[in-house]
């Protein structure tokens, strides 16, 4: 595989300097933000793909919703579908930043900025690989790159079913997961699941003064913490009744090393029971994600009569989201404190995914993970939720589905000081371009 890493390597500058071209544009797709710029990373990106020897490029377009790109090479032998992402998430706080979030920065090994690692990296990667086989890659290839996968994808299923044989594949490769450590690559092989609710808790009909009136009613935002506490049991385990929970491969993940990836405060401690990639990929997990109150500075004398929360619950990879959102709402609807109107509206939901890693497919994948990488390959699961994966399952059933990504666990995707670690990437874009020759050799999904 040697004339691959070669080749790999002389085009590592053009490619570096094509992912630094797009992490310059802050394609954040949710809502309130400049949705031009998202259109703007769309047609740049069809411009790199078409620049890579991709035929055909163009956006795929739904009307209000933002574009997406496919780009193809038909070839010998199974088809393969390659996807990203090249929406982001909003960068937050800019002081939080060691350097500007769109302004890609490299610094020991790390190349910095809002999308350096989730996703666009990812076509990056597909770059790397389509030009590493000189725009002629030895099997069908079709590279397809979302534009609103930070929101969920909730227009996803529209793009497969308007463009489904535009997009259909034998082999799909999801280039949005993590490594399971720096140098040693991960087979994301389960993902846990995902509802959300925003929830209301209301005790008065105005604000009335705390003094004059304070003690003999609550108001609203200690009645919502004390609604919150009930979400989890002292040890910390979930409490919400009705949830799935499973077992996981320990692998040799030590909480020390956990700890360091997390950026856990000393003295913090761990809480609910089972190991930890039990507690991690395959237990629920509940979360506050944020509260609607009065800002400190902006707090006057007087018992808030309203407070909002948002609450999301992640699932095990087994766990039915219908289910789990009724648990959810009728666990705060059941749990209001001194008699609180608590009022629950169902969010955002995302099914779980599993997969048997097994077959010509996956021996080809973890072929390449090895000679790419140097390192065999991990089977592990994910905590977060991508929703679009099951979507493609669904679409097509006969389809391998490799979860693959160029993260590492301190990427620190959708934070602050996002990045890419340079030297990871690199193998993934030679694993990658090794896995195209190597699905050369197999009959299909």
């Amino acid at each position: 595989m040697s004339d691959l890493r070669t080749a790999v390597d002389e085009h590592l500058p053009r490619v570096r300097a094509e992912l630094e071209r797009l992490i310059r544009i802050p394609s954040v797709s949710f809502p309130g933000f400049d949705p031009a710029t998202v259109r703007e990373s769309a047609v740049a990106t069809a411009d790199i793909l078409g620049a890579s020897g991709l035929k055909e490029v163009r956006l795929l377009e739904l009307e209000g919703v933002p574009p997406a790109v496919l780009g193809e090479h038909p070839g010998p032998g199974p088809t393969v579908l390659l996807y990203a992402h090249h929406d982001v998430q909003p960068p937050g706080e800019e002081a939080e930043w060691n350097s500007p979030p769109f302004e890609p920065t490299e610094r020991d090994g790390r190349l910095y900025g809002r999308g350096a690692c989730d996703d666009k990296a990812g076509i990056a990667m597909h770059q790397a690989a389509i030009l590493t086989h000189g725009g002629a890659p030895p099997v069908g290839v079709k590279v397809f790159v979302e534009g609103e996968e930070e929101v969920g994808s909730p227009n996803l299923d529209r793009f497969l079913e308007r463009f489904r044989d535009d997009l259909a594949a034998d082999v799909i490769v999801l280039a949005d997961a993590t490594n399971w450590r720096t140098g040693v690559p991960g087979l994301t092989t389960r993902l846990r699941g995902l509802v959300d609710c925003e929830v209301e808790v209301r005790t008065l009909d105005h604000a009335v003064h705390s003094g004059m009136h304070g003690g003999p009613f609550p108001d609203a935002l200690t009645a919502l913490c004390r609604l919150m506490t009930t979400l989890h049991d002292d040890r910390g385990n979930v409490a919400i009744d009705g949830l799935h929970r499973g077992p996981a491969d320990p692998l040799d993940l030590t909480e020390a090393e956990l700890r360091e990836q997390t950026g856990v405060l000393d003295g913090v401690e761990s809480i609910g029971d089972g190991g930890l990639t039990e507690r991690l990929w395959t237990r629920p997990a509940v979360a506050v994600l944020g509260i609607d109150a009065p800002r400190i500075r902006e707090a006057g004398n007087v018992l808030v009569p309203a407070a909002r929360a948002k609450v999301s619950l992640r699932l095990a990879p087994d766990q039915d989201p219908g289910p789990a959102m009724a648990a959810l709402v009728r666990h705060l609807e059941s749990n209001a404190p001194w008699g609180a109107r608590v009022t629950v509206t169902p969010g955002a939901s995302a099914w779980p995914f599993a997969v048997r890693a097994e077959g010509p497919v996956f021996d080809a994948a973890r072929r390449a993970f090895r000679e790419g990488w140097g390192a065999d390959s991990v089977e592990i699961g994910s905590g977060g939720s991508i929703p679009f994966v099951k979507a493609f399952a669904d679409t097509f059933p006969h389809a391998a589905i490799l979860l693959v990504g160029v993260e590492d666990p301190d990427g620190r995707a959708h934070g602050a000081n996002e990045s890419l670690l340079l030297e990871d990437f690199r193998k993934g874009c030679v694993a990658e371009a090794i896995l195209l020759r190597e699905l050369a050799g197999t009959a299909g999904g």
